[in-house]
């Protein structure tokens, strides 16, 4: 996925961003190690907060590499984070990475062990974003947006992100790790789930059409 196989997170100054869900977070890193970051519940108002948030990292945030997550979740925090990734690497002269949303996800649930997760998170319309992980970090099944009873179905025992814990109870089997994605997390991913392809991951259609009903990646 990425173009440059001797690119590594664990390399250079890194600004990682996380506007998908609920949650907003960035984080600052040098050669791995997490130098500032902050995580808030916002709910809403990603796009107030999001720069000030960047602007308030040590240099103000500048790094050689930017990486944000793609999604899926919240359709105006993925496209707040991509506005912010293109501007800043633009601006600094910086190469901008993207990562699946449930990837961090999954890999802040398995820290050290060795185990599948299943990544869910709330989507639209009472479905919920889910997708399998291996122990690996590498995706068993593609991304769905689902009912709460097909994502149930899931029979992977850990479960991570803001509806683990109803995912579970549905179900009646497994671990719960109710988490949202963190910036300050990005090093727990694999390289391997970094790409440079920046098209966000929408998980199910956008809701909002533009002029002659056209979807906005139609436009």
């Amino acid at each position: 996925m990425l173009p440059d196989p001797a690119f590594s997170l664990r390399n250079g100054r890194i600004l990682a961003i996380e506007c998908a869900t609920e949650a907003c977070s960035v984080a600052l890193f040098q050669d791995g190690d997490l130098i500032a970051g902050e995580f808030r519940q916002l709910g809403r108002g990603h796009a107030e907060a999001l720069v000030p948030m960047i602007a308030a990292l040590p240099d103000r945030g500048k790094a050689e590499t930017i990486v944000t997550g793609l999604g899926p979740g919240s359709f105006t925090g993925v496209r707040i984070a991509l506005a912010a990734a293109h501007a800043l690497a633009l601006a600094w002269g910086a190469q901008a990475y993207g990562y699946p949303t449930l990837a961090l996800i999954a890999a802040m649930a398995r820290a050290d062990d060795a185990v599948d997760v299943l990544a869910a998170t709330t989507g639209g319309h009472g479905e919920w974003f889910v997708q399998g992980f291996g122990a690996d970090g590498e995706a068993l099944a593609p991304l769905a947006s689902l009912a709460p009873q097909a994502a149930a179905a899931q029979n992977i025992a850990r479960v991570a992100g803001s509806q683990a814990q109803a995912l579970v109870d549905l179900r009646g089997s497994g671990e719960a790790r109710v988490l949202w994605p963190d910036a300050r997390a990005l090093m727990q991913l694999h390289d391997s789930a970094l790409t440079s392809d920046l098209s966000p991951l929408y998980g199910r259609a956008p809701d909002a059409r533009l002029p002659g009903g056209l979807l906005p990646t139609a436009a």
